[in-house]
């Protein structure tokens, strides 16, 4: 007979991701206005003994949007859920969530953007009045509950609030935009969690991760995770500066923080278009990939480190983007196609 699995209790796995995360607001590294204003917001709710204000965390993946939503009702002492936008496909989805609340506890929804139009409606009395209104039956015999909720705090994420609907984002009292860190801010984080894997690490390796890293803590924990386990098959188990950049460069990471698939983006449209400007979807179809794919993952960063710029025309490659490939536009074609694609 086959061996029945064996399920380790949730309670016995190590979330490294977990732990990885700072535990309350005041060990967050950066966004120290956004910290500012929430620790305002937090010490007035606790000494008032009310719940927290609704609040929306923007901005792009990676930048602690759910660590805040998690350090929040540890700061507070109170109880958490947390739910995903995607998730919660009809009303009767997230019922369970608000009835559950428990007294100036928190609920936080990642991806709140992606909530449809009945659940956003629904929402919008438990948000301003806390409570429900619940139908039982159909037709004629159909009749209304009004269900009282304790006061709970709601914290969306999303990165995508332009998404958001007007009456949705106006029921959150507080709205906190988050930016990208510095590389001396990713290079205290690469720093810090060094110490949580127990690994060894000079600041010279800690600074190129953080370089590396794009601006975002996540990037420079997932480079982190990898720098480790290269440091511990292949040398001596301590990060050095050559370690770092030995490892980094066999992922593909170049100095800017750009992966192939960057570079590729970029030396499509200096080589087949001749430095641009050219539309998305040539690029999309010339490098076989979902236009999507590029708008969504490749571009964002590559427009914010001033390589690539949008014009009416399309996309555009900067001086800066073709000394970073080393290639010199006088040696390119006049015209885009005349020179075969050598990727």
């Amino acid at each position: 007979m086959p061996r029945e699995p064996i399920i380790q209790p949730a309670a016995d796995f190590k979330d490294e991701d977990r732990d990885l995360r700072p535990q309350r607001m005041q060990d967050m590294v950066g966004q120290r206005e956004v910290y500012a204003r929430l620790e305002i917001a937090v010490d007035a709710a606790a000494k008032r003994g009310e719940s927290l204000g609704h609040i929306l965390f923007d901005g792009p993946p990676g930048l602690g949007k759910t660590t805040f939503a998690m350090c929040i009702p540890r700061d507070l002492g109170v109880g958490f859920q947390i739910a995903s936008g995607a998730a919660l496909a009809a009303p009767k989805d997230i019922i369970p969530y608000l009835t559950n609340a428990e007294e100036r506890s928190v609920l936080f929804i990642d991806e709140i953007h992606r909530l449809p139009k009945a659940v956003e409606e629904f929402l919008y009395p438990a948000m301003e009045d806390f409570r429900i209104d619940l139908t039982l039956g159909e037709g004629v015999n159909a009749r209304t509950i009004n269900m009282t909720l304790r006061p709970f705090t709601l914290i969306g994420a999303t990165t995508r609030s332009g998404l958001l609907s007007a009456p949705l984002r106006d029921r959150f009292q507080m709205r906190e935009h988050l930016d990208f860190y510095t590389v001396e801010q990713l290079a205290e984080i690469v720093r810090r969690n060094a110490k949580k894997l127990r690994v060894e690490i000079v600041d010279d390796a800690a600074e190129e991760i953080a370089s590396r890293s794009r601006g975002t803590p996540r990037l420079a924990n997932n480079r982190l995770r990898w720098v480790r386990d290269y440091a511990q098959s292949r040398a001596d188990g301590r990060i050095s500066l050559s370690v770092a950049r030995d490892a980094l460069a066999m992922q593909g990471i170049d100095p800017l923080g750009l992966d192939p698939q960057d570079r590729k983006y970029l030396e499509t449209i200096a080589r087949v278009f001749v430095g641009g400007p050219v539309g998305v979807e040539a690029v999309a179809h010339t490098m076989n990939v979902s236009p999507d794919t590029l708008i969504d993952e490749v571009e964002p960063f590559l427009l914010r480190s001033g390589l690539v710029v949008r014009t009416p025309r399309g996309r555009k490659l900067t001086p800066t983007a073709f000394a970073h490939l080393g290639i010199s536009p006088a040696d390119l074609p006049a015209e885009p196609g005349q020179r075969p694609l050598f990727l």
